[in-house]
């Protein structure tokens, strides 16, 4: 229920080129979504665990805009990320990574802008200073077409985000209990995988029934990810031309380097 590809896939796939292995095709569900469930109140009791998780899934589906905020503990250290996104493909928000760095990501549902931090251009740019004088403070551009960015130019993508997030897996959830979550009335739902490590999926009751958080509690990758500001508009801003470097030419100064 929790995809591990939150930790790991979105996460390791963005590393500009530097030799890293390939990364699986993970693809958004051709299978059009439900209706949006119209009825004011998750009758949580007549309905059968299966049947709720589908009506947050369709419900997440049908979002115009949310946004993705939390963090994930694993041996490597702590995931961050902060994330809104539109069914436009406009995003805009920050992620950290363990031992890597942490970047800005920026999209007007066009072009990709990703400005990381010191650590990060250090991580995959080299330790040459006057390489490294060259990247600060610059956001990259025109990495949308390399497969291997995919995975996170995909992340900018409502939809594709939305799969990612709530992996099918092939394991039935079981019901858990009714709670409050950011004071939303909330049903949860658990699941194990294969290797028995548990995630929990918290479900408003009312009103729409968007997935309100996901988390995970056992096994190696542990924390937990809220959804928030659900069809609220997302506005994004294109950095200035000044402070942007092409991701060809980027690539080009690492090789030069």
């Amino acid at each position: 229920m929790l995809s591990k590809r939150l930790a790991s896939t979105a996460a390791i796939c963005l590393l500009l080129g530097a030799g890293t292995a390939a990364c699986g095709d993970n693809k958004a569900s051709d299978k059009a979504a439900a209706p949006t469930p119209t009825a004011a109140q998750l009758d949580t009791d007549k309905l059968s665990a299966q049947e709720i998780e589908k009506k947050a899934k369709d419900t997440l589906a049908s979002a115009t805009s949310l946004r993705i905020s939390g963090k994930m503990t694993s041996d490597d250290g702590v995931m961050t990320i902060d994330m809104v996104m539109d069914s436009k493909g406009q995003c805009r928000g920050t992620m950290a990574l363990p031992g890597m760095g942490s970047f800005e990501m920026i999209s007007d549902g066009t072009a990709y802008f990703m400005k990381p931090d010191a650590q990060f251009w250090k991580t995959f740019g080299g330790s040459n200073p006057a390489v490294l004088a060259k990247l600060e403070n610059r956001y990259l551009t025109g990495f949308q077409n390399d497969p291997k960015m995919k995975d996170m130019t995909d992340f900018c993508k409502l939809a594709d985000a939305s799969n990612q997030m709530l992996d099918d897996g092939s394991s039935t959830p079981s019901k858990g209990s009714a709670g409050t979550i950011n004071g939303i009335k909330t049903f949860s739902l658990k699941e194990k995988d294969d290797q028995g490590e548990e995630s929990t999926l918290h479900i408003a009751t009312e009103g729409k029934f968007y997935p309100v958080r996901l988390e995970k509690t056992t096994g190696k990758d542990q924390g937990q990810i809220n959804f928030t500001d659900f069809d609220k508009p997302v506005t994004v801003q294109a950095p200035p031309a000044s402070s942007v470097i092409d991701y060809t030419k980027f690539q080009d100064t690492v090789k030069s380097a």
